[in-house]
């Protein structure tokens, strides 16, 4: 590849001479001009956008994974939450054959179940999402609904949930139109107050009435590149009915509420109809729309997400095992990144035990192991880098005095 310089020379596509150019490329019986270049990369890369290349992402019903190996898959990633792992599992078995139904004579049609899951902060909810990705072959798209609020005012609109799933799918809108998105911190946009005022409630129940079109299934207007939307500006034009919403958040405090429901202090004739024992240390495993309607969710957008599951709180031996089994756990993660530079980290057992109680201790849960082994472990990645060891082994001791010395110290929550 060199410019001609000595002989003239013709691009073989528009004419025009080396000297007409900035570059003249040669071939073995051909030249090419950059200009050329640059047109011919600007069609190939709208006929991609387009659609017309063949896509790649087409789904197979014989490569569709059923609800066991979907459940297989999360496993190995996250410990318990069976619950949680089956009900999502099942919906985006159904997301996916619901995409390839046919229909029949019998004008039968499958309606989409959107999910939502509750749980405590640090419970899996955002990484049972971003695990499930690897395995689909569908677009996905991760939300925070805390950015969102109503069309003009400060914040992200409704429709940049779905500018992301089309930069996900390469803005091909045929493959993100069966695309999957996960809501996080749905909670945080429910209704702040039933009583009237006279500010809007413009990132909590506008929210969710603009969410409304979306999760039901409509034709969008988005703006390609995110933003506010303009009248000069062009709009991609994505239709809703075949994506998969899948919702999560915290919604702490609502124990409360499904124990007023629930009335477990319930006394007479009614005391004796409820023979049931109740498990008031897990009250979210009662969790019921009737619940999230309370917290502040409007009806419309509860019906819209029918399937409904919880995420138990962590307990002791699910954090320690959180730490060494799954296979992208935090222990392993750390072992890799000293063995990168050709360090072989190894742990005493009793550190692990020991990082479980202080996660318990400052009520973090699983995302407390990350900060507190990184705590632990910062002074060594700072130094052995630079240094000629070959082996790191960390104690107990070395443990405590590097988490004592830092500001986990002094961050103990409140009994």
């Amino acid at each position: 590849m060199a410019k001609k310089e000595n002989n003239l020379g013709f691009c073989s596509f528009c004419g025009r001479s080396d000297k007409e150019v900035n570059m003249l490329i040669s071939g073995l019986s051909a030249d090419i001009c950059d200009s050329c270049i640059e047109q011919a990369y600007q069609i190939i890369k709208d006929t991609v956008r387009s659609g017309k290349k063949a896509d790649n992402n087409s789904l197979d019903k014989s490569k569709l994974p059923d609800p066991e190996h979907i459940k297989k898959y999360l496993d190995e990633y996250i410990i318990g939450q069976d619950s949680a792992k089956r009900y999502l599992s099942v919906a985006v078995y159904n997301h996916y054959k619901r995409i390839m139904q046919d229909i029949d004579d019998d004008g039968i049609e499958i309606e989409k179940s959107n999910i939502i899951m509750v749980g405590p902060t640090g419970t899996g909810k955002t990484l049972m999402a971003r695990t499930i990705a690897k395995l689909l072959h569908v677009p996905f798209a991760i939300v925070d609904a805390t950015v969102l609020t109503e069309a003009g005012y400060v914040g992200e609109d409704i429709e940049s949930i779905l500018t992301r799933l089309l930069q996900a799918s390469d803005y091909n809108v045929a493959s993100a139109e069966r695309g999957i998105v996960f809501i996080d911190e749905i909670d945080k946009i429910a209704r702040k107050s039933d009583n009237p005022s006279i500010t809007r409630d413009v990132s909590g129940e506008g929210v969710q009435q603009g969410l409304l079109k979306l999760l039901e299934g409509s034709i969008v207007n988005v703006p390609p590149q995110g933003g506010r939307k303009h009248p000069d500006q062009k709009m991609i034009a994505v239709d809703t009915k075949n994506i998969l919403f899948i919702c999560g958040g915290a919604f702490d405090g609502i124990e409360r509420k499904i124990a007023q429901r629930m009335n477990t202090h319930v006394v007479g004739y009614a005391s004796a109809k409820n023979n049931t024992p109740i498990d008031r240390e897990n009250l979210l495993q009662y969790i019921s729309p009737q619940d999230l309607k309370s917290f502040g969710l409007i009806p419309e957008i509860i019906g819209r997400l029918p399937i409904l599951t919880h995420l138990e709180a962590l307990d002791r031996n699910a954090l320690r095992r959180i730490l060494t089994e799954p296979k992208n756990s935090i222990i392993k993660q750390y072992i890799k990144l000293f063995k990168m530079d050709g360090v072989d980290l190894t742990f005493d057992e009793d550190v692990y035990e020991f990082v479980v109680d202080k996660a318990i201790e400052y009520k973090l849960g699983a995302r407390g192991l990350r900060s507190i082994v990184e705590t632990i472990m910062m002074d060594a990645m700072f130094t052995i880098p630079s240094s000629k060891k070959t082996q790191l082994h960390i104690t107990h001791q070395y443990a405590a005095e590097q988490l004592d010395n830092s500001h986990f110290s002094k961050t103990k929550m409140p009994c």
